[in-house]
């Protein structure tokens, strides 16, 4: 198997990411099959070190940074995040490096068989895309003998298919906000609900700052089994110091002392996922856990996680960001207020179905952009221009047809001036076409689901 017959064999299941119903009408699943599929398998998720990672904003990034930690103190660490950014072999990475073609084709062979027998039995179960990607993260990392394997939440925590770990030693749950809430809840409080069902009987729970009634939600579930929670709210402080257009200073006081250096992350919000990740890090070591101090900071400082405010291009200022809530569209709104003195901004939007875009958009209008260019990206779940345009409209924001997003970006280029910034953002999707055009990263591109309406139904 090559790598586009592996690619073809794992984009022919059901991919709920890509999925085009609305998301309210979509089944949620139990895990059985789930661990069906991974008692076929061997149960390879087993007796690997885990630090387990979910929450609604900064979860990828907190993932990357424990990662980038962990492989800085000689550890050999397996990496799994969703969604990818330019080929779907960054989902899978093992230290800092995304499995090849050749291992992506091997790790899809070592599941397929699986795959048909569960199909093919008394009771056919077919799995999704997502749950074959994990399978493959787990295999891959039991093949490799990695020393930890940090796992990113694709969606909520309770039912998502990373969840079949069953003694993770360090979960992490970074700001709990709305998003997803035809799936996972229309409240705050219920989105909690789902999330903490990734703690398991004897882990640390690592927490960023939450409302109180989020905080008595995951300190209730650690009471009922027997988990430790870890609020940096309270054991850690932490603040910012200079900053340049790659990094920002970063010093960060907790129960083992000091840690100061620079981040190559921008934006306050990463500063939090920082503390959690420090914090994540402090409590293996707690554990025996050999993470010498300046090696973890070293590790800390060498992280990459492209895509979040970005900067791409200095005249003019060429920044993305994958922001795709309200809350991490605020929290995009004050760091680029932080970080970038600019004359004019001017916002390149598109957006994904199935989130709050009227709240979006809101967000988006503490910025004042001179200029909205509305795009598409080439997603099959991508909000028509139309949609768009509309909700700018409704809060008398002026917009513009900008068409796919290489051609909105070359108009908001030959509209800006040297001292302006144009702001890709709306969608993670809307960020990674930008980087392609500007950085010439050829596309991966899956033309067989552009014309597809999946139904929801998983057969």
């Amino acid at each position: 198997m090559d790598y586009t017959s592996a690619l073809h064999h794992v984009l022919s299941l059901a991919d709920l990411e890509r999925m085009t119903d609305p998301p309210g009408k979509r089944p949620r699943y139990d895990l059985s099959r789930m661990a069906m599929f991974m008692d076929h398998l061997g149960n390879p998720q087993r007796g690997v070190k885990t630090v387990h990672v979910t929450g609604t904003k900064g979860k990828g990034s907190t993932s990357a940074m424990i990662s980038s930690i962990l492989t800085g103190c000689g550890f050999n660490v397996g990496l799994y995040t969703s969604p990818h950014l330019h080929t779907m072999r960054e989902r899978i990475q093992v230290d800092g490096s995304p499995l090849s073609e050749e291992s992506f084709a091997e790790a899809v062979a070592s599941v397929w068989t699986s795959v048909d027998a569960l199909a093919a039995g008394d009771a056919p179960e077919h799995v999704t895309t997502f749950e074959v990607l994990t399978a493959m993260a787990f295999m891959a990392f039991a093949e490799r003998k990695v020393d930890f394997q940090v796992l990113e939440v694709g969606m909520g925590g309770t039912l998502d298919a990373t969840n079949l770990v069953e003694d993770p030693m360090v979960c992490v749950i970074t700001s709990v906000s709305l998003d997803h809430t035809a799936i996972l809840g229309n409240t705050v409080e219920e989105i909690a609900r789902d999330k903490a069902g990734i703690i398991k009987p004897g882990a640390t729970v690592i927490t960023a700052p939450q409302t109180p009634n989020v905080i008595t939600i995951l300190e209730e579930a650690c009471l009922r089994v027997g988990a430790t929670l870890v609020n940096v709210a309270k054991d850690y402080t932490w603040q910012g110091g200079t900053w340049d257009l790659k990094c920002q200073e970063l010093e960060v006081n907790g129960p083992s002392g000091t840690w100061q250096g620079k981040l190559p992350l921008l934006g306050e919000h990463q500063l939090e996922n920082a503390v959690c990740a420090i914090a994540a890090v402090e409590t293996l070591a707690e554990r025996g856990v050999v993470a010498p101090h300046q090696e973890a900071l070293n590790g800390l400082m060498q992280v990459t996680w492209p895509g979040r405010l970005e900067v791409l291009q200095e005249s003019p200022l060429v920044v993305v960001d994958g922001a795709h809530n309200p809350y991490s569209t605020q929290q995009l709104v004050l760091a680029v207020q932080r970080h970038f003195p600019i004359e004019r901004c001017i916002v390149l939007f598109g957006a994904s179905q199935g989130h709050d875009l009227t709240g979006i958009v809101a967000a988006l209008a503490e910025l004042a952009p001179a200029e909205v260019i509305a795009t598409t990206s080439r997603h099959p779940r991508s909000v028509p221009m139309d949609h768009l345009m509309q909700e700018f409209q409704d809060v008398g924001m002026s917009v513009h047809w900008g068409g796919t997003v290489s051609e909105g970006l070359q108009q908001a280029l030959e509209i800006a001036g040297p001292g302006d910034l144009v702001l890709a953002t709306g969608s993670l999707f809307t960020a990674v076409e930008v980087r392609e055009k500007l950085l010439e990263i050829p596309a991966e591109e899956y033309p067989e689901l552009q014309a597809i309406r999946f139904s929801s139904k998983v057969r």
